[in-house]
């Protein structure tokens, strides 16, 4: 059976937890990292020196970093439909597992660290998290235009693996309070992706 390293409220073991519920892969877990046994230790070092959930450990391969692992499960499951074959369809897919993963990272870094952890140095940084509100709401706002002309959902009219990282990060801004613009289409987004099960497991439970 599957197994997930990584704390049940990390956005990464999030992503792959959704994942396996998606495609039914059965799996156990154990809580590792912030919170809860430091990835630095035995046993974790044994299954990655890298420090960082979540890994997954499926009948002896291990596999690290979470955009990855849930392209594998879908690739695993045969879910073309998730994760095209198609060159040009998998390629607009993983443009949005990027994007989440880098573009829009960038503002959100500061402000879920500084008002949701209270992480210092972040807490007592009120200009890094203005700036980070700042570039957040600015990619939201694009985010908000193509799903208006290119949606309902990341690639266009299906469901895929790209809406994964981008619904949860979704989720989070609509969880953590600060001062936001109206984005109606992403708003609708939201509201879409909670028909999902997996989604309201796992994404929209409370959880930033």
């Amino acid at each position: 059976m599957l197994h997930i390293y990584g704390r049940a409220n990390s956005i990464n073991v999030r992503k792959v937890l959704w994942m396996c519920d998606e495609v039914g892969e059965p799996f156990t877990r154990e809580d590792w990292g912030r919170g809860f046994r430091s990835t630095l230790e035995e046993p974790f070092r044994s299954v990655s020196r890298f420090g960082v959930v979540p890994v997954i450990d499926d009948a002896g391969f291990v596999l690290r970093e979470s955009h990855t692992i849930v392209r594998y499960l879908a690739t695993k499951h045969g879910r073309s439909d998730l994760y095209p074959v198609e060159l040009k369809a998998r390629a607009l897919v993983e443009q949005w597992m990027d994007w989440a993963a880098s573009d829009a990272y960038v503002g959100i870094r500061p402000v879920f660290l500084g008002l949701q952890v209270k992480m210092a140095p972040f807490k007592d940084a009120p200009e890094a998290i203005a700036a980070g509100i700042r570039e957040w709401s600015g990619q939201m706002q694009r985010l908000d235009e193509h799903l208006a002309e290119k949606g309902p959902f990341v690639t266009g009219g299906a469901f895929t693996v790209g809406d994964i990282p981008v619904a949860l990060i979704v989720n989070r801004w609509f969880t953590i309070p600060f001062e936001k613009p109206e984005l109606p289409h992403v708003a609708a987004y939201y509201d879409r992706m909670t028909e999902r099960p997996a989604f309201r497991a796992h994404g929209r439970n409370g959880t930033p």
